[in-house]
């Protein structure tokens, strides 16, 4: 017995939606290496524990992330779409942050290329054919 898992899409899925798919994916899969690079060294301040908690909030919420994206191009959900906005103005807030207290690091460069195709992807979200993708 074979199973077959397809991916479908919507014969009438717009451009400016499937560049919101690819460069959302595309930021979520950096965001999946800038983790990977984060120093997990336990000390004084964090625990193994905290280290590994902390390490597995980030996935959950990166599959919440997946799943948004989701939810907004196949489903025509337009809520997903302003909650990635809320969530890309506080990583822009702490990348910030990171910034001023360590200045340009390896992870923080990768950051900085996973907001700008986050924000790519929402303007693409909001404009063009995707308007009417969201309003149907």
């Amino acid at each position: 017995m074979t199973v077959s898992a397809a991916v479908t899409v919507p014969a009438d899925l717009p451009k400016n939606v499937f560049y919101f798919e690819v460069l959302l994916y595309a930021s979520l899969i950096l965001d999946c290496i800038s983790i990977a690079f984060q120093d997990r060294t336990p000390d004084l301040r964090l625990s193994e524990s905290t280290i590994a908690a902390a390490s597995l909030v980030a996935a959950c919420m990166l599959l919440f992330f997946v799943y948004l994206v989701w939810l907004a191009a196949y489903r025509r959900k337009s809520w997903p779409r302003w909650v990635l906005v809320v969530s890309l103005s506080l990583s822009v807030l702490s990348l910030f942050q990171m910034l001023g207290v360590y200045g340009l690091q390896f992870d923080n460069a990768i950051e900085i290329v996973s907001c700008i195709l986050t924000a790519l992807g929402l303007y693409c979200a909001f404009t063009g054919e995707a308007r009417e993708w969201f309003n149907a």
